[in-house]
């Protein structure tokens, strides 16, 4: 029986025995209600707990780095990871991995063939929200000593999941640096993915190699950092030329911040957009209450009218039939011009900062985090007193909004609970949890031992109930990212 004859099974039985309809339509809603709620995204109101206890995942002489974000499995059963000794040394590493939350067993999903110390490499997995696959960073399988790993030379690796005993890699996002290029594929790499809630679409950042190659002759061509998506399940065909640097991809690839190298002193022209995230779970509502179909929020470096950087907020709205216009797009690029953003999309400038104490968004690198009805961005800024606070902003602009009043700045990036209450943070080696409501921020757990350090990558679990992290452990024979776990609530 699926699930239409199971409601109308349950909608004549309730019939039968309360024929007032009334009684009926609320009993009915009643249980639809209850049976609809996803039991693993389900966040108890609770209080968080100084005396917190936390727990090492991982052990041995090897690296568990989690990525910063869509490092559980959707049941909350698995935290992905890869096998980095340091942050830096993705380009040395070739394992990805998975820890089983309760029992700590490692399983491990990939291998990339023939690394060596300067390539291919891998890293930053995420978990696709739905389930049955991993994406995450590999270098090209081309890499030897004189073309290491580098982040124009980096692509997308989907693994799929589905038989655990043999998970099938396959190219996301395709690669084509040989003029007059292909729609559809980048010329780069490609970094840090983010799955949009369905599934569906993955934001990364992204650095474009023929950009770069230009520029080494070319001064008034540079190789700026921007933010891209790839849509799965629209496939692109790459003629290869260049064995192991081009590829084809189950997936089509745009770009979604327009950045130039030298923009405009005052203007909302950008040289850089990094840090992305999708606003909400489906889009946003304007003002005017009109629905946003897809949006990516973002950092982007603008120059103030006396020639200062300055890191503002900035959005891209993607409109439901934006494919339309890619045929007036220029999807190619050329050697000294990147591939053009959709035409149909709008990128808005969303906080204004220049005039403050102190302008633009500070703190620790992080990525951006939203509220999942995409009505608030969160982001770190400083307030007045010069300590960096956690701020949210509307997609629609406005005055940011500061939620933390804290007397010192945290050290890590933040991540939001899945109820949107919490952000889990570090400073000193300790985790804190900041109320987002009321900006009351709690220590919990305990102190570092004295060989645990760089605590970093916070990750929610979907039930809210668990927080993972990675720590840096020094014992004998090396120094190691192990991967820890601590329920922050009484």
């Amino acid at each position: 029986m699926n699930f239409n004859q199971s409601i109308n099974s349950l909608s004549s039985l309730l019939n039968s025995y309360f024929p007032d309809s009334r009684m009926h339509l609320a009993l009915f809603a009643v249980i639809l209600n209850s049976c609809s709620q996803p039991t693993n995204q389900t966040t108890v109101n609770v209080t968080p707990n100084p005396n917190a206890e936390e727990r090492q995942l991982t052990q041995g002489l090897q690296g568990y780095f989690v990525n910063h974000r869509q490092a559980f499995s959707p049941d909350d059963q698995w935290v992905a990871f890869d096998g980095r000794g340091e942050d830096p040394k993705m380009g040395e590493n070739d394992l990805i991995g998975m820890v089983n939350l309760q029992s700590g067993e490692v399983k491990e999903l990939y291998r990339v063939p023939g690394q060596q110390v300067y390539g291919p490499g891998s890293g930053a997995v995420s978990f696709n929200p739905q389930g049955g696959e991993v994406a995450f960073i590999r270098g090209l399988l081309s890499a030897d000593a004189e073309h290491p790993y580098d982040i124009t030379r980096r692509s997308a690796i989907g693994l799929d999941l589905n038989d655990l005993a043999n998970p099938v890699s396959h190219n996301l996002d395709a690669r084509d640096i040989t003029a007059p290029y292909t729609p559809g594929a980048l010329r780069g790499g490609s970094h840090a993915y983010s799955y949009t809630a369905d599934g569906n679409w993955i934001s990364f950042t992204y650095n474009d190699a023929v950009l770069l190659e230009t520029s080494k002759t070319d001064p008034t061509v540079k190789d700026i950092r921007t933010v891209a998506f790839t849509v799965k399940g629209k496939a692109v065909e790459v003629q290869t030329e260049l064995p192991g640097q081009e590829f084809s991809g189950s997936g089509f690839s745009v770009i979604a911040a327009e950045v130039v190298p030298f923009p405009r002193p005052g203007s909302d022209e950008i040289q850089k957009a990094a840090e992305e995230t999708w606003v909400g779970a489906e889009g946003f509502t304007r003002a005017n209450g009109e629905k946003v179909y897809r949006a990516m929020a973002y950092l982007g470096d603008v120059l103030t009218a006396e020639g200062n950087v300055v890191t503002e907020v900035f959005v891209t709205e993607i409109p439901e039939n934006w494919e339309q216009s890619l045929a007036e797009t220029d999807l190619n690029g050329s050697e000294t011009k990147m591939p053009e953003m959709p035409k149909a999309f709008i990128q808005r400038r969303v906080t204004f900062t220049a005039d403050k104490k102190y302008p633009g968004v500070e703190g620790p690198r992080h990525w951006l985090r939203t509220s999942k009805k995409g009505d608030r961005i969160f982001f770190y800024a400083k307030s007045d007193d010069g300590v960096v606070q956690l701020h949210s902003v509307s997609p629609n602009g406005g005055e940011p909004v500061q939620l933390t009043h804290n007397d010192f700045s945290p050290e890590t990036g933040f991540s939001l609970s899945p109820d949107e209450r919490w952000v889990a943070f570090g400073h000193q080696n300790r985790v804190y949890i900041a109320d987002v409501t009321s900006g009351k921020t709690t220590l919990v757990g305990p102190a570092p031992q004295p060989n645990h350090g760089q605590l970093w990558n916070f990750n929610w679990s979907y039930s809210g109930q668990t927080l993972v992290y990675n720590k840096r452990v020094d014992e004998a024979g090396g120094s190691f990212f192990q991967i820890f776990t601590m329920n922050p609530f009484k």
